[in-house]
């Protein structure tokens, strides 16, 4: 009488294999829910960082830029170009400017939303870790949202209601 199983290099065999696909699809998974699109301000940010480095590293000017036809950021110097490219949905309506710094002569209240007007080409990040004065104004649908950077450090300035207070 001859009895059918399986062996227990079968079982094992098969156990390993559930192990290992399982593995992989846990990892994608949880990398498909952790990663998000990147918004604006994330793009500018590692736009800023990266024309500092390079400024800093091959002492020298860079140029950082917006064109608004193909979306994206440009960094430019001697030598060395770079695009970081803001990924937004063609429909949706989206104006980034460098703003020249000042008071508020430059700015129109339009539809009941304080809108800056004094815009600047781009920002300059120079050899010495320092960049050109100047704050960006992101609009998204119609909506603006101005980051201020400090000039010495090129970083985000804090704002009253960032501080913490003891």
């Amino acid at each position: 009488m001859r009895r059918e199983g399986f062996t227990l290099l079968e079982i094992l065999l098969a156990l390993g294999l559930i192990g290992l696909l399982s593995a992989v699809l846990i990892t994608g998974g949880i990398r498909v829910l952790t990663e998000k699109p990147q918004s604006v301000e994330d793009v500018f940010w590692q736009a800023v960082r990266r024309a500092r480095d390079v400024a800093l590293e091959r002492q020298m000017d860079v140029q950082l830029k917006f064109d608004p036809k193909t979306r994206e950021f440009t960094a430019q110097g001697t030598g060395y170009a770079e695009s970081f490219t803001v990924a937004a949905p063609a429909n949706v309506d989206l104006a980034v400017e460098f703003i020249a710094p000042g008071d508020s002569r430059g700015a129109l209240l339009i539809g009941g939303i304080l809108t800056e007007t004094q815009t600047m080409a781009g920002a300059t990040f120079y050899s010495d870790g320092t960049c050109s004065p100047f704050r960006l104004q992101i609009r998204r649908g119609g909506v603006p949202r101005v980051l201020s950077i400090d000039p010495w450090t090129c970083a985000p300035m804090l704002r009253a209601s960032d501080e913490r207070r003891p």
